[in-house]
C-alpha cells in the first residue's frame, strides 16, 4: 500500500484527481487532501507519505516551493500543472513525474506507474535533489517562481531586487517587472559571487548597472532608480565598484 497526500489550491480540481486515484488505483491511500501549502508541508513531515502529489502554480507558495522546504525530501512526487512549458524540462530531467491539467486518466496512470516504480527503487531523495539543482543551479538564467509558474530571466539582464511582504520585485534592464514568491533572502543566495550586492535589507542590486553614487547615501541605476545603501555596508560598496 502506497500512502499519499494531495495539494492543489483549487478545490474543484483537487476533489477530480482524488476521485480519479480512488478509482482507478485502490492500492494507493489518500492520507489527507490539502488547498493550502503551508498546511500540506507540515502534514508531510509528521506523516511521512511515499507519494505526494503538488500542484505547481499555487497563491505564496509553488509546488517547487513545497518541495524545496525539505533538506532531502525522501518522497516520491507527482507535479500537476495546467501549463505545460515551465520548468518541465528539469523535472523530465529528473525522472520526476507530472501531469497536466485537466487530468487525463492515461497519463495520470503512467505518472502512477513511474512513480510505483522510483518508490521501489528508492530514488526519491536523489530525483528531488537533481530537480531542485536544475531549479537553482548558478546557470546564466535564474528560474522566477511566480504566482503563474516560473519565469526564467537571464541573470545579466536583471538590473534589481527589491523585497516586500515576503514577495520579491524583480526589475530588468527592459523595463519587465515580475512578483516572485520567493523572500528576498533566497535571491541573496542564489546571486551569490554573481555580481550583485545585497545593498539595503530590502535591495539587492546588479553592479553593472550602477552609475552614480550619491553623497546622501544612494546608489542610482541606470534606470534612474535610486537604492539606498545601508551605512555599514558603504565601505564595501566602493571597493567592489573599484573593482568592476
Amino acid at each position: 500500500m502506497i500512502n499519499c497526500i494531495l495539494l492543489d489550491d483549487e478545490a474543484k480540481a483537487l476533489k477530480m484527481l482524488e476521485k480519479k486515484i480512488k478509482k482507478n488505483h485502490p492500492d494507493i491511500n489518500i492520507l489527507a487532501t490539502f488547498q493550502e501549502p503551508e498546511k500540506a508541508v507540515e502534514a508531510i513531515r509528521q506523516l511521512k507519505p511515499n507519494l505526494v502529489f503538488l500542484d505547481i502554480a499555487m497563491p505564496n507558495m509553488s509546488g517547487f516551493d513545497v518541495l524545496s522546504q525539505f533538506d532531502e525530501p525522501e518522497f516520491e512526487v507527482i507535479f500537476v500543472t495546467a501549463y505545460d512549458a515551465y520548468a518541465i524540462q528539469a523535472i523530465k530531467h529528473s525522472a520526476i513525474g507530472y501531469i497536466v491539467k485537466p487530468i487525463d486518466d492515461e497519463a495520470l496512470n503512467e505518472a502512477v506507474i513511474k512513480a510505483k516504480k522510483n518508490i521501489s527503487m528508492k530514488v526519491a531523495r536523489e530525483n528531488n535533489k537533481a530537480l531542485l539543482d536544475l531549479l537553482n543551479q548558478k546557470s546564466n538564467t535564474l528560474s522566477i517562481p511566480t504566482q503563474e509558474g516560473y519565469t526564467f530571466i537571464k541573470i545579466d539582464d536583471l538590473v534589481r531586487l527589491e523585497g516586500a511582504e515576503g514577495y520579491t520585485k524583480i526589475i530588468c534592464k527592459d523595463g519587465q517587472e515580475f512578483l516572485s514568491s520567493y523572500n528576498l533572502g533566497k535571491f541573496v543566495d542564489l546571486l551569490e559571487n554573481r555580481h550583485f550586492f545585497h545593498a539595503h535589507r530590502s535591495h539587492i542590486i546588479n553592479l553593472k548597472f550602477v552609475t552614480r553614487y550619491l553623497n546622501e547615501g544612494y546608489i542610482e541605476l541606470m534606470n534612474k532608480h535610486t537604492i539606498p545603501l545601508s551605512k555599514n555596508k558603504r565601505k564595501d560598496f566602493l571597493s567592489l565598484m573599484n573593482q568592476q
